[in-house]
């Protein structure tokens, strides 16, 4: 069964799975690139394509700006998969510097404007289909966001624009000002991160005052045509082959039924994982994280196996590590 995502209605012929390119490139440090990194790079995309993956994603501040460098050179090799893919790219996060050692978030138009130009020339393209603004800026003027992103979208520079780890609230304050609607909203979702379905089922709920998770966030991504795109999908590996030997009991009860699923639909527990996410009807796309070819293609196939209700159910349910309210 063919899953239509939000992004098909942005003018976007998107794959189910994105991979995420924050591993490559060598580690956050300093060093340069190495024909290891290079290879490993290849590796990893042409695992990304045999499963049909066709976006990929990155960051400005992803390895210092090395993932995107890295990447660039594998399309400076192959420039022939540059037609076929959809490149999406983030900014607003600032790293420490020495004036100032701490992280911070800059939603500038200065700061955008010239973020994308750096990462169009590390990634070695014309054009960013999709930028995402990476987290929230307390200090974000939303014309002076708007002007931004006109003066990328007259250019040529960015084609869609989206944001990342934003509530309903803080879009529907951005989209104000916007010309263009909003496209994406990337968040951490899966089946270990759980606010995002707690805030739904604790409405009303002396308990829903524990979660983290902006209530209504899910629905306007819904009701606007957003994307929703899940960061950390598989849980840092913690259900697909990670050792978990100290982890809670509630993890390991989780990651044995994620197993047993795994064998019973004689698929990989990556499947079963992303699957719990592919269940629900907002039709999130998940970012895969990892650079390693063999878990790559271990979540290929995932839009073939759909979880019953019951099944999506016990796996929610045995994560939450307690009944439901």
């Amino acid at each position: 069964m063919s899953i239509k995502l939000p992004l098909n209605k942005h003018g976007f012929e998107s794959s189910q799975l994105v991979l995420g390119c924050m591993g490559l490139g060598g580690g956050w440090n300093s060093n340069p690139i190495t024909a290891q990194d290079l290879k490993q790079a290849h590796a990893a995309v042409d695992a990304a394509l045999s499963i049909g993956i066709n976006m990929f994603d990155h960051a400005n501040i992803y390895g210092f700006g090395k993932s995107e460098q890295v990447f660039g050179q594998v399309l400076k090799e192959r420039p022939e998969l540059r037609k076929s893919m959809i490149v999406q790219s983030k900014c607003g996060i600032r790293p420490g510097t020495d004036d100032y050692p701490r992280t911070r978030f800059d939603f500038s138009e200065e700061h955008i404007l010239t973020s994308v130009d750096a990462s169009l020339k590390r990634l070695g393209i014309e054009k960013l289909d999709i930028l995402l603004l990476h987290r929230p800026d307390p200090l974000a003027d939303p014309e002076e966001v708007a002007e931004a992103f006109n003066k990328l979208k007259a250019s040529g520079k960015v084609g869609s624009f989206g944001v990342s780890n934003m509530s309903a609230a803080q879009m529907q304050l951005l989209q104000a000002d916007l010309d263009e609607p909003l496209v994406a909203n990337q968040l951490e979702l899966s089946l270990l991160k759980l606010d995002w379905l707690d805030s739904v089922v604790h409405v009303n709920q002396e308990e829903g005052k524990l979660s983290s998770f902006p209530e209504g966030t899910v629905e306007y991504c819904r009701l606007n045509n957003v994307q929703i795109q899940a960061w950390s999908p598989l849980a840092r590996g913690v259900y697909s082959g990670k050792d978990i030997s100290e982890e809670s009991a509630t993890v390991q009860e989780t990651a044995a039924l994620v197993a047993r699923l795994a064998e019973e639909k004689n698929t990989t527990r990556e499947v079963i994982t992303l699957g719990f996410l592919l269940r629900h009807p907002a039709n999130i796309q998940p970012v895969i994280g990892s650079a390693t070819p063999e878990r790559i293609v271990a979540c290929g196939g995932v839009h073939k196996n759909t979880l019953s209700r019951e099944e999506w159910y016990h796996l929610y349910v045995t994560s939450r590590g307690h009944g439901l309210p």
